[in-house]
């Protein structure tokens, strides 16, 4: 037998440390399996982690699972299983997410682990001094009466050597009433590490924003605001942040949700994007239109509006008062973006009528053969806000003194004459908010406005603005923060977007000072409550965490149905997630 578990942990060991000198070399890799009923991921630092909603770890770590099995091998599998694997039950063939083992594999893994790292066990053959491998964790079913859903295990290196390993266990269950006391939490953990001494740090999570679904045909948007704080020490369970805290705000946000004050400019963004893969591709899928005229129609009525005001092109009530960041006029410049700016040029006019009605090319080379014919013919002189390079803008510069280039309306010139004008009037439209704001001025704005690249990075580019301005009218509808927050939040967004793609799933992280946001959490049930107990070593601590939701990916456990109770119920009735985390040391030498 010792033969065999000596051979097993060497196997073991080879296989992880081929794994972990592959990814130092930057090769990714799929997971593997080993002894085929265990899958093993190396999980790089920064990748999502799993244990992330309880450790907060975000290090290099070994993840360790049962394999997925097709839905066909499931019933021949489950009748070979034992009592405590078919806990780990999936017999509805559905996709469940990652598996866990039963406890006790999980513990012989632990075992085989802890044997390869131990630098007594010559006899094994591996080589001296022994190499440290990442954290291992293994996803338990919770079968043992403690509830464990993680084991894990960390080499404790000194000077290059090894000298002892941590354990953990965590365990989860769910229960409407849940009894922790502080004080019995710190005796444990000192009675456990032989200490006389421990300090608590807490950590709260409030959820600001989620979005919900507005029906089933309609997606849920991904936005979300949080706010984490932590603070120490801890005077008691579920103990309220102090304003002396460290608070910071989560924003993610994504674009295009309708019922977002942002939805018509969102939508014009959207068929700028059209544009953009069609004078890429030479395919347009040129979306349904939001007019009932036709795109001809429109804009033969537009010029004939033009003409009886002498072909001057300001039909439009110029709004020249100044925006100042109070609360007010910044709910008036959102009201604008829903709305329409009160300065539209003549491009920017014929972009409102065409974007919101052209269904086919056909219909994009007679809305600008009118448009030409009429300036040819002196029928109009509309006026155009100065700095433009479009084409269109070229034409009706020359309109003014009576020559203008012949143009062929052919090939992929009639998309691009119609994608220039929409990028121009989009572009005014964020300068318009950011500067009017005070969020920004021209010059952090010029990456993105700037004319001199090309014109699919130019939409690119566009596209982060849009993204930047759904993020700062999110935060001030949700949460009101003073401006000089905002100003931040704009700048951070900025910064990020000058050296990084798009990305609506990347959490913006804006610290605040607790006292600017008290009114946000303090008469609020935090959406996960937690507090680490330790002596200094941070590896070493205990940890419990009270949650609103399954903190455990891998466990069937699921929420009543809580349809009976009345919007007066108190949270406290509703069934909470409770996590214990308890660190063991073993010392080698």
């Amino acid at each position: 037998m010792w033969s065999r578990m000596n051979r097993a942990a060497e196997e073991f060991y080879s296989r992880l440390l081929q794994e972990f000198d592959e990814e130092k070399k930057g090769i990714c890799k799929d997971p593997f399996i080993y002894e085929a009923d265990v899958q093993v991921k190396l999980i790089g630092k920064g990748q999502p982690n799993p244990l992330k909603n309880i450790l907060n770890e975000n290090d290099v770590v070994f993840i360790l699972e049962k394999v997925p099995l097709e839905r066909e091998e499931t019933s021949h599998v489950e009748e070979l299983q034992s009592e405590e694997t078919a806990v780990s039950d999936f017999s509805t063939g559905e996709n469940v997410g990652p598996l866990a083992l039963p406890v006790g594999r999980a513990r012989q893994l632990i075992g085989l682990y802890t044997m390869a790292h131990n630098p007594n066990m010559t006899h094994l053959k591996i080589n001296q001094p022994v190499t440290a491998l990442p954290p291992l964790w293994v996803r338990c079913d919770s079968s043992d009466p403690e509830g464990t859903c993680w084991l894990g295990a960390e080499p404790i290196a000194t000077n290059n050597s090894i000298t002892g390993i941590d354990l953990y266990v965590v365990s989860c269950k769910a229960d409407k009433s849940y009894s922790i006391n502080l004080e019995d939490l710190k005796n444990s953990h000192k009675k456990r590490h032989h200490l006389s001494t421990v300090t608590a740090r807490g950590f709260a999570q409030y959820e600001l924003l989620k979005s919900t679904a507005l029906d089933d045909t309609v997606p849920t948007s991904q936005t979300t605001i949080t706010l984490d704080i932590s603070w120490s020490p801890v005077d008691e369970i579920l103990q309220i942040p102090p304003l002396s805290s460290t608070a910071t705000l989560n924003i993610k946000v994504e674009s295009g949700d309708p019922r977002s004050p942002l939805n018509r400019l969102h939508r014009e963004l959207k068929f700028l994007l059209v544009l953009a893969d069609g004078l890429r591709t030479g395919v347009t899928e040129w979306p349904a239109p939001l007019e009932a005229k036709s795109a001809v129609e429109l804009v033969q009525e537009f010029l004939n509006d033009l003409n009886k005001l002498d072909g001057f092109g300001d039909s439009t009530k110029k709004d020249t008062e100044t925006v100042k960041h109070d609360s007010a006029a910044f709910d008036r410049s959102i009201e604008c973006l829903f709305t329409v700016r009160g300065d539209l040029d003549f491009a920017e006019q014929l972009w409102c009528k065409m974007s919101s009605s052209v269904i086919s090319y056909q219909d994009l080379v007679k809305c600008f053969t009118l448009v030409i014919q009429s300036l040819q013919c002196g029928d109009i002189q509309p006026w155009l806000h100065s700095g433009s390079n479009s084409l269109l803008s070229k034409l009706i510069y020359q309109s003014y003194h009576g020559t203008m280039d012949t143009v062929s309306l052919s090939g992929t010139l009639p998309v691009q004459m119609l994608l220039e004008i929409g990028l121009d009037k989009l572009k005014k439209d964020y300068i318009s908010f950011f500067i009017g704001q005070e969020l920004a001025s021209l010059n952090h704005l010029e990456y993105f406005i700037s004319p001199s690249v090309d014109i699919q990075e130019q939409v690119d580019r566009v596209q982060k603005l849009h993204h930047i301005l759904e993020i700062i009218v999110s935060c001030k509808l949700f949460i009101k923060p003073q401006h000089e927050l905002l100003f931040s939040l704009t700048q951070s967004c900025i910064k990020y977007y000058k050296q990084n793609p798009l990305d609506e799933q990347h959490i913006f992280q804006l610290p605040v000072r607790p006292t600017a946001v008290k009114n946000l959490y303090q008469s609020e049930k935090p959406q996960k409550w937690r507090v680490e107990i330790n002596s200094g070593q941070k590896k070493v601590k205990t940890v419990w965490q009270l949650s609103d939701s399954l903190p455990v990916d891998h466990l069937n456990c699921h929420k009543p149905d809580f349809s009976d109770l009345t919007l007066n119920s108190s949270l406290e009735e509703r069934i909470s997630f409770t996590n214990m985390v308890t660190c063991s040391q073993v010392h080698f030498k």
